[in-house]
C-alpha cells in the first residue's frame, strides 16, 4: 500500500458572510474556492467528488466520517475530482476495504484538490440552510486575509461551467468507433453538459449504442447521425447562461425522442420558453422524496442541483410530471404532443438509490412508439 503518512496544518473555511469554520487540512495544500454546498448522503463520496454537476464547488458532506473505504478503481463519474474543495467532520486516513487502492487523501492530494476535516458540518449545514449556499475559501492562510480574497472573486451563478466540463470530442462509450453497430437496437447520443459515466453504463446495459458528444454539438450534426434518441445530461451552473444550448436544444425537439437529466431538464423547460430560478440551498444527496403524479407514488431519489424550474412559467403542453414532497417544486416534465419527458433528479444513482433506473426502460419504450408512430 502506499504511503498514507502525511502533515496536516490547521485549515479554516472561511464563508463570504464572514463565517469561520476551524478544522486540519488533509489533500492538496492549496487554497480553493467555489460556492459551499452540502450532500446528505451517507456512502458515495468517491462519485461525488468525480461528478461534474460539482465543479465550482465545495462540497461539505454531512455523514459525519469520510474516507473509510477509500479510493478504488471502478467508481468514477468522470476521468477526475471535479469539486473545488472536500469539507468533512472527520477523515479516515486508514481505511478498510477489500477494492481500496489508495486513501482519500492521496487521492485529492494526487489532482490539486484541498479538503479539510475536523469541521463542525452540522453547524455549517445549519447556516447553509438558514442563510442559503454562498461562495466559501479553504485555506491555511489567514481568514482575513482569506476573506478578502474571497470578495474579489467571481461568484458561483455568473460562470459557464459547461464549458469546462464537456468532452471536446464525441466518443462511443466501450469502443473506439462510433460507427453504427449492427448488433446494438438502439442509438443513443448523449449531449456531455457534465454527464456522469453511469448514464452511459446503463444505457450501454440496454442494448444501446452509446454516443456522447459535446454541449455545443450542433443540432443538425446530431440528426445526420440518425440517432434511436437523445438524453440531455446533467451539469453544473446556472441554465440562464446557457442560451446557446437552449436555442440548439429547442431544435432537436419533437423531431426525435428526448430525454432530459437535471441540466437537460432545465436546458428543455427553457427550449420551452419556461423559466428557472435558484434554490435557497439546493438538493444534493440520495434521499430526496419524489412523487410522481399520475400514480401517486412516491420514490427515493438521488438529486444534485441548485436550480429549478420555475412551475408557474411552463407552456400549456408542457406538463408537471414529478414533484419533491420537500419544497413542492418541479422534478419531472412530459409533453402533450412531442416524444419528450425531463426529470430533474438522477435516474442513474451515482451514488444514491437505484429505484429509478426504469426511467431508462421509460425513454426506450417512448423511442419504440415513436418509431411505431412514424412506420405506421
Amino acid at each position: 500500500m502506499a504511503d498514507i503518512s502525511f502533515t496536516p496544518k490547521p485549515a479554516h473555511l472561511v464563508l463570504e458572510d464572514g463565517t469561520v469554520f476551524k478544522g486540519e487540512s488533509f489533500g492538496a495544500q492549496v487554497q480553493g474556492t467555489g460556492e459551499a454546498v452540502f450532500n446528505t448522503s451517507m456512502t458515495g463520496y468517491q462519485e461525488v467528488l468525480t461528478d461534474p454537476s460539482y465543479s465550482g464547488q465545495l462540497v461539505t458532506l454531512t455523514y459525519p466520517i469520510v474516507g473509510n473505504y477509500g479510493i478504488n478503481d471502478r467508481d468514477f463519474e468522470s476521468a477526475k475530482i471535479r469539486v473545488a474543495g472536500l469539507i468533512v467532520r472527520e477523515h479516515c486516513d486508514r481505511p478498510s476495504h477489500g477494492e481500496s487502492s489508495r486513501t482519500l487523501h492521496e487521492f485529492l492530494a494526487s489532482q490539486g484538490i484541498p479538503a479539510i476535516s475536523g469541521v463542525d458540518t452540522r453547524a455549517l449545514t445549519r447556516r447553509l440552510r438558514s442563510q442559503g449556499v454562498m461562495m466559501g475559501i479553504v485555506t491555511t492562510e489567514d481568514p482575513k486575509t482569506a476573506l478578502a480574497t474571497l470578495e474579489g472573486l467571481p461568484r458561483y451563478g455568473d460562470m459557464d461551467f459547461v464549458a469546462t466540463v464537456t468532452t471536446q470530442e464525441r466518443y462511443q462509450w466501450d469502443s473506439p468507433s462510433i460507427e453504427p453497430d449492427p448488433e446494438a437496437k438502439y442509438r443513443i447520443l448523449v449531449t456531455d453538459c457534465g454527464l456522469k459515466f453511469n448514464i452511459l453504463r446503463l444505457l450501454k446495459q440496454r442494448d444501446c449504442q452509446v454516443i456522447a458528444l459535446p454541449a455545443t454539438t450542433p443540432a443538425e450534426d446530431m440528426l445526420a447521425l440518425n440517432p434511436s434518441g437523445i438524453l440531455l445530461s446533467p451539469g453544473p451552473g446556472d441554465p440562464r447562461l446557457l442560451d446557446h444550448l437552449v436555442a440548439n436544444v429547442g431544435k432537436l425537439l419533437g423531431r426525435v425522442p428526448v430525454m432530459g437529466i437535471c441540466l437537460g431538464h432545465q436546458i428543455v423547460a427553457r427550449a420551452l420558453g419556461a423559466d428557472t430560478f435558484k434554490l435557497k440551498f439546493g438538493h444534493r444527496g440520495g434521499n430526496h422524496p419524489v412523487k410522481e403524479l399520475s400514480t401517486g407514488r412516491v420514490y427515493i431519489t438521488a438529486q444534485n442541483h441548485g436550480y429549478s424550474v420555475r412551475a408557474d412559467s411552463l407552456p400549456k403542453d408542457l406538463e408537471v410530471s414529478h414533484i419533491n414532497l420537500n419544497d413542492d417544486t418541479v422534478e419531472g416534465l412530459t409533453h402533450r404532443n412531442m416524444p419528450l419527458f425531463t426529470i430533474q433528479y438522477h435516474s442513474e444513482a451515482s451514488p444514491g438509490p437505484r429505484d429509478n433506473e426504469y426511467l431508462f426502460d421509460r425513454f426506450l419504450s417512448l423511442i419504440d412508439d415513436y418509431g411505431s408512430r412514424s412506420t405506421g
